[in-house]
């Protein structure tokens, strides 16, 4: 398993659980966007006034009717710099709650640490890394726990920009990607096709795409053919050597301690419900 992969599994869910967070609706709700306009708008401020079409470029696999549809107006009713305060400040109250009494712990600033190095070895490959760029841009926040945030943000965008570049490479459309990802069995064909908005019969036009192309299998049954697997397989395996210069920094040592002391804070955000997909311990 390569570094960025470890490290990956062990934190991501210090960044993704802003994505569900009653926090972080409260607050983009308090500005007036809903939950479409709330979660494209925050996620492209770094960006400035984002049009909708880099949010269908840089986020990959929503139905551009959804994206355009929740990005018309926002920037009429907020600036991207209101937005992320909200999205920081909702960071702030997920993670209190999340970590209790971890909040101000030495596992919280080693992992701080540990991660804010990564993000800052990224920082010297923006090329190619539009969404990265954009959020390495930003200024880095003082408070540890607010700065693991901020570099597993960082690290998450630098991943996930790779990760598309996989994606085309494979010559996968942004629904087709999430067609190969229902068939791994991961997560449920309805709950991608319908949080990213796509309608039944696109996602069927898709799936016969993918049939065509010997990548899914023919039948009633979403799974992938062999070369269907054997492509996810490269596209994951290329998403992980592109995500290397990160953590080449860290080296195996600072991985392994990264898992260490950044494991257990994950659990705990899991644990307090942070990410409801997740189940808890």
């Amino acid at each position: 398993m390569t570094l960025g992969r470890r490290a990956w599994q062990a934190v991501e869910p210090l960044h993704g659980f802003i994505y569900f967070v009653p926090e972080a609706q409260e607050r983009f709700e308090a500005l007036g966007l809903g939950y479409g306009a709330g979660y494209f708008a925050s996620r492209s401020a770094a960006f400035g006034t984002a049009s909708a079409e880099t949010v269908i470029a840089t986020f990959f696999n929503f139905n551009p009717a959804f994206v355009r549809e929740s990005m018309t107006g926002v920037w009429d009713k907020v600036t991207p710099e209101q937005v992320l305060k909200a999205r920081l400040e909702a960071a702030d109250a997920a993670l209190r709650r999340g970590l209790g009494d971890l909040i101000d712990s030495d596992a919280v600033k080693d992992t701080a640490a540990l991660t804010r190095k990564a993000a800052e070895a990224a920082c010297e490959r923006l090329e190619g890394r539009p969404l990265f760029a954009a959020h390495a841009a930003l200024p880095w926040p003082t408070e540890p726990h607010l700065q693991l945030f901020h570099a597993q943000t960082l690290l998450r965008e630098f991943r996930g920009d790779g990760h598309i570049a996989a994606l085309v490479t494979a010559e996968l459309t942004g629904l087709e990607a999430l067609v190969v990802h229902a068939a791994t069995g991961y997560l449920a064909a309805k709950v991608l096709r319908g949080s990213r908005k796509w309608s039944e019969e696109q996602w069927a036009e898709a799936v016969a795409g993918l049939q065509e192309r010997k990548i899914v299998e023919r039948g009633e049954e979403l799974t992938l053919t062999e070369e269907g697997r054997a492509m996810r397989q490269r596209v994951e395996d290329l998403t992980d050597r592109l995500a290397e210069p990160a953590y080449e920094a860290l080296g195996e040592d600072g991985v392994d301690r990264l898992a260490e002391v950044g494991k257990p804070l994950s659990d705990a955000v899991i644990e307090a419900g942070l990410l409801p997909y997740l189940k808890k311990k």
